[in-house]
C-alpha cells in the first residue's frame, strides 16, 4: 500500500502542475420539456437548456461557475455532491448551511480546487428544488487512475425518478399536509435514463467502455443490469476499489457506481439495459405505474430492439463488501454521535422526520456565518439553534455515527466534506415492530478494510456504523438523502473544528451580498442575535408535539371525519339549490369557483 500511495503522490504532484482553470456562467432559468413522452412541464434548467450541462474538469483544476438567479420566482443555491471543498466551505452550497438562498436577480461565484477524481453530480439544495430539473453530472479525470488504459470510452448513464408535478405543488398539496399524516412520498409517475427514456447506448464490438452511473432521482433506489452483459465495479462516489465482478448493481438517491463492461463480438442483437424502482420504497403501486425504464445496449440500428427479460429475483452486488484500492484498517473512534431514527407526528399534524426526537429546521443565519461571526463561542453548540441539531467535532479526531432506524423504510444517508468508512451495516429487522440496534459489544461483521463512499442506506429496523476523520474543517451537512425526507427535517449538523474554519478560511463577498440582496440574516447566533449569542429569541423551532393519545391513525380518522361533515354539508345545500332553475355555468358562478357575474349577463 505504501509503494502505491508514494506512486500516486508523484503522480498527484506531476498532474498538478498542469492543472487549469475550468469555467462555467449559469444562468438559471425555467425551460419546457417532455422526458417521459407523457407530460410537458417547466423544469429548471441552465443557459436555456435542460437537462442542465455536465460539468468537467481534470483533477487539481480550479472550477469557477458563476449562477445567476433568472427564475423569477424562486432562490437557488448550488451543492457539488461528494467534493470535499478542502479550505473552501463556503462552496459546498446547501442553503442556511454554508450560504444564504441566491435570490431571484443575483450572482454568486463558486470558485474550487477540484482534488478528488471521480464521479459526482452537482445540483441544487435550496429547498427540494434539485427534483424540478436542476441536477447533473460532474465528472473529474484523473490520468493516472488504476484503471488508465484499460478501457475505450469514458461516458456516463444517469437514472432518476421523475414527477409530473412540480415539487414545491406537491409539498405544500400532498406531502407536508395534515391530509397526509402518515407521511407517504409521493409516488413518481416514471422512471428517465439520461433524463429520457427509450435511449440507444450505441457500442462497437469487443471494446470496452467506462460508465459512470449516477441516480440523480428524489426518492427511489434502482436497481440496473444490461441484459447478458456483466461488468467490472471500480469505482464508488469517487473511491476507487478493486476491480469487482457484478451483473447487477443497487444504487440509491446521490449515490455513484463507475463500471467497466466489455461488448461482445457479434453486432447481430442489440442488448436491453433496465433500471427498475426499488418498489419497497414506495407507499403503495399505482395503477398503471411503469416502476421500470429500459434502454439497449445498442450494436446494430436495423437490428431487434427486445422487450426486456422477466427475472425472478434482484441478485445485485452489495457494496458492503467493496475493498478500496487505498486500503485502511478500521479507524478507532474518539467520538461517537448517535443518531435515532423516527417518523412522528407533531402538534401540526405533519409527519415529520427526526433524529432523537429533533427535526432539523434552518436557522435564521447560516450555519457557517454563525462559525465566522462568533469568535471563541463557535466551539458552543448552544449557538447553533435548538433545532439545528448540530455537534461540534474537535479537530484530527475519529467520529464514530451511528444511525439506528426505527422506521420501517430505507434511507440512503449523505456525508458532505468527507468520505466514510462503512463499519457496520446490519440487515433489516424481521418485521415492522422489530428493531435491531446497534451493541458496540456484540459487533457484526466489519471488514479488514471497510469499504469507503460518501452516501450509504441503512434498511428497515437496522442499524449502521460509520467513521471518518475529522482532517477538513468546515460545516458538514449529514442528512438523508431522499428529498422528502430531508423536507421533514431528518439532517444534522457537523461543525468540524471551528476555530480553524476561522484561521483558514473566508467567506467571498459575493456571498455575503447575496444574504444583503435577499433580506437575509448573516452574522451572529441562529436566531440572529449579534451581541449575546446564546439568548436564541427569535430562532425558528419545530411545532409542538401533539396532544397525549393522539396518532397518525386518530389525525387520518379525525381528517376523513371533517372532510365527509363538509361534504354532507355540501350536499344539503347543493339539495336545497336544486328548485332553483338557471344555466349550469351560472350555478358554477353563483357558488365562487368561476369569473364573477357582471351586469351584461343574462341571469341575476
Amino acid at each position: 500500500m505504501r509503494v502505491f500511495s508514494y506512486l500516486v503522490a508523484l503522480a498527484a504532484s506531476a498532474t498538478a502542475a498542469l492543472a487549469a482553470t475550468v469555467q462555467y456562467d449559469f444562468s438559471v432559468e425555467w425551460v419546457k420539456a417532455n422526458p417521459d413522452g407523457d407530460y410537458e412541464r417547466s423544469f429548471i434548467g441552465v443557459n436555456g437548456q435542460w437537462p442542465p450541462p455536465p460539468i468537467e474538469c481534470n483533477i487539481y483544476d480550479r472550477v469557477i461557475i458563476n449562477v445567476t438567479n433568472n427564475l423569477g420566482n424562486e432562490p437557488t443555491a448550488v451543492h457539488f455532491h461528494g467534493l470535499f471543498m478542502n479550505g473552501t466551505n463556503a462552496m459546498d452550497g446547501p442553503v442556511y448551511v454554508t450560504q444564504c438562498p441566491v435570490p431571484v436577480g443575483s450572482s454568486i461565484i463558486y470558485n474550487f480546487t477540484v482534488e478528488q477524481p471521480g464521479t459526482y453530480w452537482y445540483h441544487s439544495h435550496f429547498a427540494a428544488q434539485y427534483p424540478d430539473g436542476f441536477r447533473a453530472p460532474f465528472i473529474v479525470h484523473d490520468p493516472n487512475e488504476p484503471f488508465a488504459g484499460q478501457y475505450d470510452l469514458d461516458t456516463y448513464l444517469t437514472v432518476a425518478d421523475y414527477y409530473h408535478n412540480s415539487i414545491p405543488w406537491l409539498m405544500a398539496n400532498k406531502f407536508l399536509t395534515l391530509t397526509n399524516p402518515k407521511g407517504s412520498e409521493p409516488i413518481p409517475d416514471a422512471a428517465l435514463f439520461n433524463d429520457s427514456q427509450n435511449i440507444k447506448f450505441n457500442v462497437e464490438p469487443n471494446k470496452t467502455y467506462k460508465i459512470r452511473l449516477i441516480n440523480m432521482g428524489a426518492l427511489v433506489s434502482q436497481y440496473i443490469w444490461f441484459e447478458e452483459h456483466d461488468f467490472k465495479i471500480v469505482e464508488v462516489d469517487g473511491i476507487y476499489v478493486e476491480p469487482t465482478d457484478a451483473s447487477m448493481i443497487y444504487i440509491t438517491v446521490a449515490q455513484r457506481y463507475t463500471i467497466l463492461l466489455t461488448t461482445k463480438n457479434s453486432t447481430d442483437k442489440n442488448y436491453p439495459m433496465i433500471a427498475s424502482f426499488d418498489t419497497d420504497m414506495l407507499d403503495h403501486i399505482p395503477p398503471g405505474l411503469v416502476w421500470n425504464v429500459t434502454g439497449w445496449l445498442t450494436y446494430n440500428d436495423n437490428a431487434e430492439f427486445p422487450q426486456p427479460a422477466l427475472i425472478d429475483q434482484y441478485d445485485f452486488y452489495d457494496d458492503f463488501d467493496l475493498v478500496p484500492v487505498e486500503k485502511e484498517a478500521p479507524y478507532e473512534p474518539d467520538y461517537q454521535v448517535t443518531a435515532d431514527v423516527q417518523m412522528v407526528n407533531l402538534g401540526d399534524g405533519v409527519n415529520y422526520a427526526f433524529f432523537n426526537d429533533i427535526t432539523y429546521v434552518a436557522p435564521n443565519v447560516p450555519t457557517l456565518y454563525t462559525v465566522m461571526s462568533s469568535g471563541n463561542l463557535s466551539t458552543d453548540a448552544t449557538i447553533y439553534g435548538s433545532n439545528t441539531h448540530t455537534y461540534v467535532l474537535g479537530y484530527q479526531e475519529v467520529v464514530e455515527i451511528v444511525v439506528n432506524n426505527f422506521d420501517t423504510g430505507k434511507h440512503p444517508f449523505h456525508l458532505h466534506g468527507h468520505t466514510f468508512q462503512v463499519i457496520e451495516r446490519s440487515d433489516a429487522a424481521p418485521s415492522d415492530d422489530d428493531n435491531l440496534v446497534y451493541d458496540p459489544t456484540n459487533p457484526g461483521t466489519i471488514n479488514e478494510y471497510p469499504m469507503r463512499r460518501d452516501t450509504v442506506y441503512v434498511r428497515p429496523g437496522g442499524y449502521m456504523v460509520l467513521r471518518f476523520k475529522t482532517d477538513n474543517p468546515g460545516v458538514w451537512f449529514f442528512h438523508c438523502h431522499i428529498e422528502w425526507h430531508l423536507a421533514q427535517g431528518l439532517a444534522l449538523v457537523l461543525v468540524e473544528a471551528p476555530l480553524e474554519i476561522q484561521a483558514q478560511q473566508t467567506i467571498p463577498d459575493d456571498h455575503y451580498a447575496a444574504c444583503k440582496a435577499g433580506g437575509y440574516s448573516y452574522q451572529g447566533n441562529a436566531a440572529g442575535n449579534t451581541v449575546n449569542l446564546f439568548d436564541l429569541t427569535g430562532e425558528k423551532l419545530q411545532p409542538n408535539p401533539l396532544p397525549t393519545g393522539f396518532t397518525a391513525r386518530g389525525i387520518v380518522a379525525l381528517v376523513f371525519s371533517c372532510i365527509s361533515a363538509f361534504a354532507g354539508m355540501g350536499f344539503i345545500a347543493w339539495y336545497g339549490l336544486s328548485d332553483i332553475k338557471t344555466s349550469t355555468p351560472e350555478v358554477v358562478d353563483i357558488i365562487g369557483m368561476g369569473e364573477p357575474l357582471d351586469d351584461g349577463d343574462d341571469a341575476k
